[in-house]
């Protein structure tokens, strides 16, 4: 009986899972047989899921477009300046939270948790506001600084959680053998770390990647723009360009997709681990 009721249990799981499988791959199934479809046959119905015309015409479009390469080219600039400059100040604010006690520590760390729970739209006339006072609208520096301001939080709770794990020894070890705590820092803890450093870098590049609202709002000319708003820009007064536009969501999945794979190892490490100790 007891046999029986495990195996009931399996069953439902896997049900389940397939289920959840279901409603999770049907979309990225979609968005994929819609690139490769003329506009007229996306919404035929009943839907044609095997076509004589499956082509690249829409992947020929869209690469062959030099605005929409430049959609891609400011997307991976934006997105990596975004990550590296996170990683380094989240790098040294997560080492300080984790190595020394000083006075406003619980504060700022409460600070910090705060802000995470601000939706980010509710700040959009705010931040508009601080980038012209800047004069830095429809600039690269536009959008780095205004993700780095919603990545960092994630990224200085996660380091430090992570940063908590690695035993003070050594530190003690470096600053014995006559080294500085700035040499314990690179060239011990940061290696050590790589694994949480590499989940919160993906963390931040995706969330870099996909932003749309405020790439949006903080450019105005197409040479700014970024994927997301670029897959918007295809959406004429008179027509949709819906094959395009998923050849353009499949492409601007691809690079997600590659760092998931390429860092799973230490992405499941690194979030694991940081969840352990804070």
């Amino acid at each position: 009986m007891v046999g029986r009721k495990k195996w009931y249990a399996k069953v439902v799981i896997i049900i389940a899972l397939v289920i959840g499988a279901f409603f999770a791959g049907f979309p990225v199934l979609w968005m994929v047989r819609s690139s490769f479809l003329p506009n007229p046959q996306i919404f035929a119905l009943p839907p044609i899921w095997i076509s004589d015309t499956f082509s690249l015409d829409a992947y020929r479009a869209v690469l062959t477009n030099p605005m929409q390469i430049r959609f891609f080219l400011n997307s991976y600039l934006i997105a990596m300046l975004v990550v590296v400059f996170t990683l380094i100040v989240a790098i040294l604010a997560s080492y300080s939270f984790s190595r020394f006690n000083f006075k406003g520590k619980s504060f700022i760390n409460t600070f910090i948790i705060s802000v995470q729970a601000v939706p980010p739209i509710t700040l959009l006339i705010p931040y508009m506001s601080l980038i012209l006072f800047l004069r830095i609208f429809n600039t690269y520096w536009a959008l780095i600084l205004t993700y780095m301001l919603f990545t960092l939080p994630y990224a200085i709770l996660m380091l430090t959680g992570y940063m908590n794990t690695l035993p003070k020894d050594l530190d003690e070890a470096v600053l014995i053998d006559g080294g500085s705590r700035r040499v314990a820092l690179w060239r011990i803890l940061v290696p050590t770390a790589i694994p949480g450093l590499v989940s919160v870098g993906m963390y931040t590049f995706m969330l870099s990647w996909n932003e749309y609202l405020f790439a949006l709002v903080l450019t105005r000319t197409n040479d700014m723009r970024t994927v997301p708003v670029g897959i918007n820009l295809l959406m004429g007064q008179h027509a949709f360009e819906w094959n395009q536009m998923m050849a353009m969501s499949v492409l601007g999945s691809l690079p997600v997709l590659a760092l998931f794979l390429f860092f799973q190892r230490y992405f499941i490490a690194g979030m694991t681990s940081g969840s352990v100790k804070s």
